[in-house]
Protein backbone atom coordinates (compact mmCIF):
# COMPACT_ATOMS: atom_id res chain seq x y z
CA UNK A 1 0.00 0.00 0.00
CA UNK A 2 1.16 3.42 -0.79
CA UNK A 3 -0.19 6.64 0.53
CA UNK A 4 -1.69 8.92 -2.06
CA UNK A 5 -0.16 12.32 -2.42
CA UNK A 6 -2.88 14.91 -1.93
CA UNK A 7 -3.62 17.10 -4.89
CA UNK A 8 -3.33 20.84 -4.74
CA UNK A 9 -7.13 21.06 -4.93
CA UNK A 10 -7.55 18.74 -1.93
CA UNK A 11 -5.09 20.75 0.17
CA UNK A 12 -6.77 24.07 -0.68
CA UNK A 13 -10.29 22.74 -0.12
CA UNK A 14 -9.35 21.26 3.24
CA UNK A 15 -7.54 24.44 4.29
CA UNK A 16 -10.53 26.62 3.39
CA UNK A 17 -12.92 24.33 5.26
CA UNK A 18 -10.76 24.40 8.40
CA UNK A 19 -10.34 28.19 8.22
CA UNK A 20 -14.09 28.63 7.76
CA UNK A 21 -14.88 26.45 10.75
CA UNK A 22 -12.41 28.35 12.91
CA UNK A 23 -13.84 31.71 11.82
CA UNK A 24 -17.36 30.49 12.56
CA UNK A 25 -16.36 29.39 16.04
CA UNK A 26 -14.78 32.79 16.76
CA UNK A 27 -17.85 34.62 15.44
CA UNK A 28 -20.20 32.55 17.58
CA UNK A 29 -18.05 33.06 20.66
CA UNK A 30 -18.09 36.84 20.11
CA UNK A 31 -21.90 36.83 19.89
CA UNK A 32 -22.36 34.69 22.99
CA UNK A 33 -22.94 36.03 26.44
CA UNK A 34 -21.05 35.35 29.61
CA UNK A 35 -23.58 33.94 32.04
CA UNK A 36 -21.44 35.13 34.94
CA UNK A 37 -21.48 38.76 33.87
CA UNK A 38 -25.10 39.50 34.74
CA UNK A 39 -28.21 38.05 36.25
CA UNK A 40 -31.95 38.73 36.16
CA UNK A 41 -33.73 41.20 38.38
CA UNK A 42 -37.15 39.70 37.60
CA UNK A 43 -38.29 42.65 35.47
CA UNK A 44 -36.87 41.44 32.18
CA UNK A 45 -33.77 43.59 32.59
CA UNK A 46 -30.58 41.86 33.51
CA UNK A 47 -28.56 43.15 36.42
CA UNK A 48 -25.06 44.44 35.72
CA UNK A 49 -22.18 43.38 37.96
CA UNK A 50 -22.59 45.51 41.05
CA UNK A 51 -20.17 47.88 42.69
CA UNK A 52 -20.12 47.67 46.48
CA UNK A 53 -23.27 49.07 48.11
CA UNK A 54 -22.95 52.78 48.82
CA UNK A 55 -20.54 53.48 45.95
CA UNK A 56 -21.10 57.05 44.72
CA UNK A 57 -22.56 57.23 41.22
CA UNK A 58 -23.18 60.98 40.97
CA UNK A 59 -25.12 63.94 42.27
CA UNK A 60 -28.86 63.86 41.59
CA UNK A 61 -28.74 67.57 40.67
CA UNK A 62 -26.25 66.83 37.86
CA UNK A 63 -28.97 65.11 35.83
CA UNK A 64 -32.09 66.95 34.64
CA UNK A 65 -35.45 65.23 35.16
CA UNK A 66 -36.19 63.03 32.14
CA UNK A 67 -32.54 63.01 31.04
CA UNK A 68 -29.39 60.96 31.63
CA UNK A 69 -25.62 61.22 31.59
CA UNK A 70 -22.62 58.94 31.22
CA UNK A 71 -20.91 57.89 34.45
CA UNK A 72 -18.52 55.22 35.68
CA UNK A 73 -19.64 52.69 38.29
CA UNK A 74 -17.10 50.27 39.69
CA UNK A 75 -14.76 51.06 36.79
CA UNK A 76 -17.44 50.24 34.18
CA UNK A 77 -19.19 52.62 31.76
CA UNK A 78 -22.74 53.31 32.92
CA UNK A 79 -25.69 55.62 32.39
CA UNK A 80 -27.27 57.57 35.25
CA UNK A 81 -30.87 58.59 34.53
CA UNK A 82 -33.37 60.72 36.44
CA UNK A 83 -36.93 59.59 35.70
CA UNK A 84 -38.52 61.91 38.31
CA UNK A 85 -37.51 64.74 40.61
CA UNK A 86 -36.67 62.33 43.44
CA UNK A 87 -35.68 59.08 41.71
CA UNK A 88 -32.69 57.80 39.77
CA UNK A 89 -31.99 54.78 37.59
CA UNK A 90 -28.70 53.38 36.38
CA UNK A 91 -27.80 51.02 33.53
CA UNK A 92 -24.73 49.50 32.02
CA UNK A 93 -23.59 51.58 29.03
CA UNK A 94 -22.53 48.45 27.17
CA UNK A 95 -24.86 47.62 24.28
CA UNK A 96 -26.37 44.16 24.58
CA UNK A 97 -25.94 43.55 20.86
CA UNK A 98 -22.16 43.43 20.47
CA UNK A 99 -20.65 45.30 23.39
CA UNK A 100 -20.16 48.85 22.09
CA UNK A 101 -20.61 51.77 24.50
CA UNK A 102 -23.91 53.61 24.11
CA UNK A 103 -24.07 57.39 24.28
CA UNK A 104 -26.83 59.61 25.70
CA UNK A 105 -28.87 61.58 23.17
CA UNK A 106 -31.77 63.34 24.88
CA UNK A 107 -34.16 60.68 26.17
CA UNK A 108 -32.40 57.93 24.25
CA UNK A 109 -29.18 55.95 24.39
CA UNK A 110 -27.68 55.26 20.99
CA UNK A 111 -25.18 52.61 19.99
CA UNK A 112 -22.70 54.05 17.48
CA UNK A 113 -21.72 50.61 16.14
CA UNK A 114 -24.93 49.11 14.77
CA UNK A 115 -27.67 51.67 15.48
CA UNK A 116 -29.48 50.13 18.44
CA UNK A 117 -31.51 52.65 20.44
CA UNK A 118 -32.49 52.27 24.10
CA UNK A 119 -34.87 54.24 26.33
CA UNK A 120 -32.63 56.38 28.55
CA UNK A 121 -34.92 56.12 31.58
CA UNK A 122 -35.65 52.38 31.51
CA UNK A 123 -32.85 50.79 29.44
CA UNK A 124 -35.51 49.11 27.24
CA UNK A 125 -34.74 48.46 23.57
CA UNK A 126 -36.50 50.96 21.30
CA UNK A 127 -34.80 49.89 18.06
CA UNK A 128 -32.60 46.87 17.25
CA UNK A 129 -30.53 45.02 16.32
CA UNK A 130 -30.18 44.68 20.13
CA UNK A 131 -32.96 42.49 21.53
CA UNK A 132 -32.15 42.67 25.24
CA UNK A 133 -32.48 45.73 27.51
CA UNK A 134 -29.42 47.29 29.08
CA UNK A 135 -28.56 45.60 32.38
CA UNK A 136 -29.71 47.67 35.35
CA UNK A 137 -27.44 48.73 38.16
CA UNK A 138 -29.35 48.99 41.45
CA UNK A 139 -29.09 52.52 42.86
CA UNK A 140 -30.84 54.69 45.42
CA UNK A 141 -30.98 58.38 46.23
CA UNK A 142 -29.09 59.15 49.43
CA UNK A 143 -29.62 62.80 50.29
CA UNK A 144 -28.50 64.72 47.19
CA UNK A 145 -26.38 61.87 45.83
CA UNK A 146 -27.06 58.67 43.94
CA UNK A 147 -25.27 55.60 45.30
CA UNK A 148 -25.32 51.89 44.48
CA UNK A 149 -27.91 49.93 46.45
Amino acid sequence: MTAETPTRRTVLTTGIAVAGAAAGTVALAACGSDSNSSGSNGSGNTVAPAAPSGTAVGALADVQVGQCKSVTVGGQAAILARPTETTAACFSAICTHQGCTVTPDGGELKCPCHGSVFNALTGAVKKGPAETPLPSIPVKVNGSNVVTA
